[in-house]
């Protein structure tokens, strides 16, 4: 089950056409899914049809104060790419989303879910659950990377299982995993979260079930910080390890899910004294 958006009819042939330009683009269905669902969201808050939006209208929409700067990011580039290949394909003469301003947001922040709150967490959920967290936490998944994982995606030999996951822009990566994590997945005999989205749980899925299990204030992507964090320190703070786990295009993004405790702060400074 997921959020069902209905959009005026105007709107379902141009956003499925768009939708099938970047399927032959080679688009992850993560992408596709995200920037169909950002436009009928769009569709109806607007109405009308999609050839007669103004940019009035766009940076009306944009300028939504409920939202933050990484949602409003995602908005603008769900837009502005629907209306570029529009104007691209001569379905209007010119994209109203031209001159929608560039959304700036601060560089993140590391936080990692504490050790209590996860350990509460594993204890209090159902096997479901309990799964989605371990390959957050332990293998450092997205939402949209655990909708995905299937039974066939374990590789190798007990005490040596790697776990392949496709990862944003289609790179595909090795995450090795334990044991227990991998027993859980084979078992699956298939995809391990089934449902309506190709035969599996869609990504906005996972993280409103995760939401709905962990506290207020804690989201799932922190499990994605937990083992940053902890990976880091395993690495001996090799930071480009780590952006192989994870899966970065940037070891600057890398930067951002890694904390580091205050002991390794003092220790760091008083080996320079």
């Amino acid at each position: 089950m997921t959020n069902q958006l209905i959009e005026p009819e105007s709107w379902t042939q141009p956003i499925r056409e768009y939708d099938e330009w970047l399927r032959a683009a080679g688009r992850p269905r993560s992408t596709r899914y995200q920037r169909s669902y950002r436009l009928r969201a769009l569709a109806v808050a607007l109405g009308g049809d999609p050839w007669s939006v103004t940019l009035e209208q766009l940076l009306e929409y944009q300028s939504n104060d409920r939202w933050g700067e990484h949602y409003r990011r995602s908005v603008r580039s769900a837009v502005r790419s629907f209306y570029d290949w529009a104007a691209a394909t001569e379905r209007i003469v010119r994209s109203p989303a031209r001159l929608l301003p560039v959304v700036t947001a601060d560089v993140g922040k590391p936080r990692p879910i504490d050790e209590v709150t996860y350990a509460r967490a594993l204890r209090t959920s159902d096997r479901r659950i309990y799964i989605m967290l371990l390959l957050g936490a332990r293998a450092g998944l997205r939402c949209c990377e655990i909708a995905l994982v299937h039974s066939d995606d374990v590789e190798g030999a007990p005490g040596r299982r790697v776990l392949r996951v496709m990862g944003k822009g289609r790179r595909v990566r090795l995450v090795p995993i334990d044991d227990e994590l991998a027993a859980l997945i084979l078992a699956a005999d298939g995809y391990v979260f089934d449902g309506q989205i190709d035969g599996h749980l869609s990504a906005a899925h996972v993280s409103k079930l995760l939401s709905r299990h962990l506290p207020a204030g804690v989201t799932a992507h922190q499990l994605r910080h937990r083992f940053a964090t902890r990976a880091l320190r395993g690495a001996g703070g090799n930071l480009r390890v780590v952006q192989e786990l994870l899966g970065h295009a940037s070891i600057a993004t890398t930067q951002i899910y890694t904390a580091v405790d205050s002991d390794e702060l003092r220790q760091a400074a008083l080996a320079a004294a």
